[in-house]
């Protein structure tokens, strides 16, 4: 090893390896704390990718730097001649580094977990707590002499127990287990059926004639009331949301509802407007993200914020205390360093108290719901104090916009990737190695915002269906009115064995030939003047026909291009089935058409001109066989169907048609919402989140989900005597 490496370089290694790593974990720290919290807004990948690898160094970091402070002090030469050692100065400094490391293995407030299985493996980062604090005390008492540093030493290492153990608490309760009992009602056996039986046969022993009767035990529902007009503010806003939060947290730990909690949320959202609407989802979604992914709900406990206090409290001690003590037999590079860790963890501090300033659960803390505060008297001040403070503070940048989840959907369209030219030198060296079709998947990925319009007519849509029977609203989750339409069309033989990726597929394709074909410009007016003309178009009572027509169209194409793009990048949020296989023989059969017929060469709408010239009389199935699961053709014919139907009667306007094209991505929207799991939902939150998931919780609040299974109160029965 000496013959590889100069001894001037391990000389180096050796005396500035553990600075390095402390000063490492230090950085990690600080950018896990800045832009933690960014990922549920942002959802682009090169964060994603930047956060976990800095959220997995971050503990590996402290770690070897634990490991290397136990390893033992330098090897002092005056040590080494004395005849009674000491401990060298140099290394009873960077044994006061040992608690700080702690400090950053508790981690940032903004991101406690990378993904929800980190919650999961909570058992284990107890165990890991107790492996580290017991190697960094081993490294404190080991280098114990009296002095003064180390009774900063010992303060700070308290700070960095609570630090840690934070962490783990919010894990903890995250998990799938803790967060589920942290929910769960006591047991509830019901009327105790074996003592009415006991009864029953008594009195029918003696002779009586025994009928039953039945009541039905009455519950009084708790109806939220309605904000007032001149109160529908951001504090308004809060407080509903939290109030419905406390009840439909429950979907996210599997756990049923009561009939009174889908009385008085459906009474509830059936009288707001749209947007506050889907104001109050954002704000609960963003609840539920801070369970998950950060400590703001163990802060915002009695318990959190005693400990809180205590931990900036003793960090502080120390900052204020250690320029006083006499630095003489210190190197001046780890007094700088240490100084540097210093006023890192107040920084971290200071940072991380103003992100808890800036949270919904900390407005709603101070507004106050039940047992919490209430602006009156003095409490009135410190919130109008907080939101100025955190104003300021976003005024000059130091902390993010409000933003609780990205606002937009992402796009994937078929067609436009399969007329992509002949694969480049370097698109073949990617085949080679089996990485082409990931990379050609994000590479053809974009995203949009969400139009306004969009989000309106899902609302007014998911209203309409709202019915009174439990029942009605379970079917509403279970049926595709798809199905029905390709039944009508004759596009495939058993409509029945239709999955719903072939469905999502097929009516893709088929929306995308009959955008071509009424849209004499697709290049120009879909991409650029249509996506901006929809960003904030909302249909009103004066909106007319032809505007109409023109936002269902393009609300169509985007919901067509947003469902094979989770059909695409997240097929676990849509039912099983062989979506994966279908696109890819889908793809091919695509691109080798577009060849046969020198595609490549033209626009989209020559290729659409193209496919719609296909004879279909004959169904693909009966040409090809099942074997591959390609269905261009079959939306082909479909596209024809529906076309012919406005052929027959000119005067509509391709008002039907597009009508019926939107009521079945609606329809596929909500069905894949339904039935998508909620571990599906939640992790999405920390990818910039999804619109699919809000459509999710807003169906649950008018009732549209299966998991109320509680439909009536207790009936009790009982014993008429003749």
């Amino acid at each position: 090893m000496s013959a590889l490496i100069q001894p001037e370089w391990i000389k180096f290694l050796n005396e500035w390896q553990l600075r390095i790593l402390v000063l490492i974990s230090l950085l990690l720290q600080i950018f896990l704390i800045v832009t933690g919290n960014r990922r549920k807004y942002i959802s682009k990948n090169w964060l994603r990718f930047m956060l976990w690898l800095f959220y997995l160094s971050a503990d590996w970091v402290a770690t070897v730097a634990l490991g290397i402070l136990s390893h033992g002090q330098s090897d002092d030469e005056k040590c080494k001649r004395s005849s009674k050692p000491a401990l060298d100065p140099n290394y009873v400094l960077r044994a006061f580094w040992a608690p700080f490391l702690l400090v950053h293995l508790g981690g940032p407030d903004a991101i406690t977990a990378y993904a929800l299985a980190d919650n999961d493996l909570w058992l284990r980062h107890l165990l890991g707590l107790f492996v580290q604090v017991g190697i960094a005390g081993y490294v404190f008492f080991r280098s114990w002499e009296g002095s003064p540093v180390n009774y900063l030493g010992a303060v700070i290492f308290a700070a960095g127990l609570i630090k840690y153990g934070e962490r783990t608490w919010a894990l903890s309760s995250a998990s799938r287990d803790g967060f589920r009992k942290s929910m769960v009602s006591d047991p509830d056996p019901g009327p105790n059926y074996a003592k009415f039986m006991d009864d029953y046969i008594s009195k029918k022993a003696e002779g009586y004639r025994v009928s039953l009767g039945k009541a039905i035990d009455e519950y009084q529902v708790v109806h939220h009331p309605n904000s007032p007009e001149s109160n529908l503010d951001a504090a308004a806003t809060l407080r509903d949301a939290f109030y419905f939060f406390g009840t439909f947290k429950k979907l996210f730990a599997d756990l049923i509802l009561s009939f009174q909690d889908r009385k008085s949320s459906r009474s509830f959202f059936q009288k707001q407007v749209w947007d506050r609407a889907y104001r109050l989802v954002e704000v609960e979604l963003g609840l539920i993200y801070d369970i998950f992914y950060t400590k703001t709900f163990q802060l915002l406990s009695p318990l959190g914020i005693v400990l809180r206090l205590v931990g900036v409290s003793l960090i502080l001690v120390v900052f204020i205390f250690f320029p006083f003590i006499s630095k003489d037999h210190y190197s001046t590079t780890d007094v700088v360093i240490t100084y540097i860790l210093l006023v890192g963890a107040i920084i971290l501090e200071m940072y991380a108290i103003l992100i808890l300033l800036s949270s919904d659960g900390l407005m709603i803390w101070l507004s106050g719901n039940g047992t919490m505060l209430s602006f009156v008297g003095i409490k009135d001040c410190v919130a109008f104090a907080t939101c100025k403070a955190v104003s300021f503070f976003r005024f000059l940048g130091a902390l993010p916009a409000i933003r609780r989840w990205s606002g937009t959907m992402g796009q994937y369209n078929l067609l436009t990737v399969c007329l992509k030219d002949k694969l480049t030198t370097f698109e073949k060296v990617q085949q080679f190695f089996r990485i082409y079709e990931l990379l050609e998947r994000t590479r053809h990925r974009y995203r949009v915002d969400i139009p306004k319009g969009l989000k309106q007519l899902v609302f007014n849509q998911l209203k309409a269906r709202i019915s009174s029977d439990v029942e009605a609203n379970v079917q509403i989750c279970t049926l595709r009115c798809d199905q029905t339409v390709l039944k009508d069309t004759k596009c495939f033989e058993n409509t029945n064995g239709v999955d719903f990726a072939q469905s999502i597929l097929t009516w893709h394709i088929a929306t995308d030939l009959c955008y071509v074909k009424d849209h004499p410009n697709p290049n120009e007016m879909s991409m650029l003047e249509a996506t901006e003309w929809l960003r904030n178009y909302i249909i009103t009572d004066q909106t007319s026909s032809v505007e109409n027509l023109r936002f269902k169209r393009e609300i169509s194409r985007l919901l067509s291009d947003y469902m094979l793009y989770l059909l695409i990048m997240c097929p676990f949020m849509l039912p099983s089935g062989l979506g994966t296989i279908r696109f890819q023989d889908t793809r091919a059969e695509a691109m080798e058409f577009f060849k046969d017929r020198k595609c490549f060469l033209g626009t989209k709408e020559l290729a659409c001109d193209k496919l719609l010239q296909i004879n279909t009389e004959i169904a693909p199935s009966e040409v090809k066989g099942d074997r591959s699961k390609s269905v261009l053709f079959d939306a082909c014919r479909l596209a024809k169907s529906l076309q012919s139907e406005e052929d027959e009667n000119p005067g509509a306007e391709n008002g039907e048609k597009w009508e019926k094209i939107f009521h079945v991505w609606v329809d596929l929207l909500s069905f894949s919402a339904a039935n998508c799991d909620w571990k599906d939902h939640a992790e999405q939150l920390r990818r910039g989140g999804e619109f699919l998931t809000h459509v999710w919780l807003l169906m649950a609040h008018f009732g549209l989900t299966d998991h109320f299974q509680i439909s009536q109160g207790y009936v009790r029965a009982k014993l008429s005597l003749k």
